[in-house]
């Protein structure tokens, strides 16, 4: 068959998801005749300006499409719009020479696909909703999948994954003005110059499609409907990034500390809420410990600038932030086996040395060089610790806190608008 011979060579893993959609039908359709009902996309008929475009899968060779009542394929080259009916099940979608081929049909290097109504579509089992771009490598070789979606259709997908959907639903709502705030800065500030506005990971916000929507965050979403923060900005009012993380420790950070940006609402302030609700590993982490060998090499080869040093030997606190009963470091010095010493923003130090952020927590630590290692001890809270305590804001919730009143607190000097 055509479709499944444009790559030259199916792998294994495509071939076994293609085998899951046909012959158990798990996807959209279990019973041809009685198709599981999905709710609606909301949102569809909303101004473009309110979509987000999310950057899915990059570096991809093909997948499995699947659509529970069909969809169309619109071809950047200004051909004419091909219709793929519900009977045409799940297809294959990959590259060839350049161009995406979808079935037995050969496109354009950029297409975009459109599902028929409620407008949900499945790439490889996984659910999302709205549009589909798909747009190929500068290589041909492979493409960048990128989901269209309505903003708060996008944020059904995100909640749940940034935060349980069991928590109180004042937390909830926090977290979804937040995250809509954060999806909006970033669209605006980077999303001209590039194909897509966010990515689905923790590099923005983790984006899980369908399978992370539930009735709570779906509540939470359409309570906040268009709501997003606002601070003062030069002559007026606008948006910020509205940065969040797990656990502060008992304060949150100035973001010109750890981000080198700098917003009136993004000073750091008291948080008294987080060390009752959080988990104890993640108020007080564990010590651990790296090889000095290997963080010295980790930094000079993500920051060549550190060469100079030729091997680094000490890591000392330069710039501290000290509060009630800890201290975090914002910047750290540097040094050289040769004597010289350099400076390094204490967040790209702990995201260099451990990239997953789950044993260097945060940044209030100690650091010791002990025979040949480097130790992390004394460790408090986990993440970057800017903006929203998300802990923080449960303990508030769950003191009868408003969404609001969450809001003010984590981001002084901030107001709540509505965007159309």
């Amino acid at each position: 068959m055509k479709d499944l011979s444009f790559t030259g060579k199916i792998s294994l893993r495509t071939l076994a998801v293609l085998a899951l959609v046909l012959v158990s039908g798990l996807l959209f359709f279990p019973m041809r005749h009685k198709p599981r009902p999905i709710e609606p996309t909301p949102g569809m008929e909303t101004s473009r300006n309110l979509w987000v475009r999310v950057l899915l899968f990059d570096n991809m060779r093909e997948f499995v499409l699947s659509t529970p009542f069909g969809f169309t394929v619109w071809d950047g080259d200004g051909q004419i719009p091909v219709q793929f009916s519900e009977s045409c099940g799940a297809v294959l979608a990959g590259v060839l020479e350049g161009g995406i081929v979808i079935g037995e049909h050969i496109f354009g290097g950029h297409v975009r696909i459109e599902p028929d109504d409620p407008f949900v579509f499945s790439v490889n089992n996984e659910k999302y909703r709205g549009h589909l771009q798909l747009i190929v490598d500068s290589d041909g070789k492979s493409f960048d999948v990128i989901n269209s979606v309505p903003l708060e259709s996008y944020l059904a997908g995100v909640i749940g994954e940034e935060m349980p959907s069991y928590w109180e639903s004042e937390a909830l709502k926090a977290q979804t003005v937040v995250a809509r705030t954060y999806c909006l800065f970033m669209k605006a500030r980077f999303g001209s110059r590039r194909k897509w506005d966010v990515k689905r990971t923790q590099a923005n916000q983790v984006y899980g499609g369908m399978s992370s929507e539930s009735p709570m965050v779906w509540d939470a979403v359409r309570q906040t409907s268009g709501c997003v923060l606002v601070c003062r900005q030069g002559d007026g009012e606008k948006i910020f990034p509205t940065y969040y993380s797990s656990t502060c420790g008992g304060h949150t950070e100035d973001s010109s500390h750890v981000f080198g940006d700098s917003y009136e609402a993004l000073r750091g302030v008291p948080c008294p809420y987080c060390e009752d609700v959080t988990r104890r590993s993640f108020f007080q982490w564990s010590t651990v410990s790296f090889a000095a060998a290997d963080v010295s090499r980790r930094i000079i080869r993500r920051y060549p600038r550190f060469k100079s040093l030729e091997r680094i030997v000490a890591i000392e606190p330069q710039e501290v932030s000290e509060y009630e009963g800890f201290k975090r470091n914002c910047s750290l010095r540097l040094v050289g086996v040769n004597g010289r010493s350099k400076t390094l923003r204490a967040e790209d130090l702990r995201l260099t040395v451990d990239p997953t952020g789950r044993k260097i927590k945060s940044n209030s630590y100690e650091i010791t060089l002990r025979g040949k290692q480097f130790v992390f001890s004394g460790g408090r809270g986990f993440g970057h610790a800017v903006g929203m305590c998300q802990y923080g804001a449960e303990g508030m919730a769950r003191k009868g806190k408003d969404f609001k009143t969450i809001l003010s607190h984590y981001f002084p000097g901030s107001s709540i608008r509505r965007v159309q």
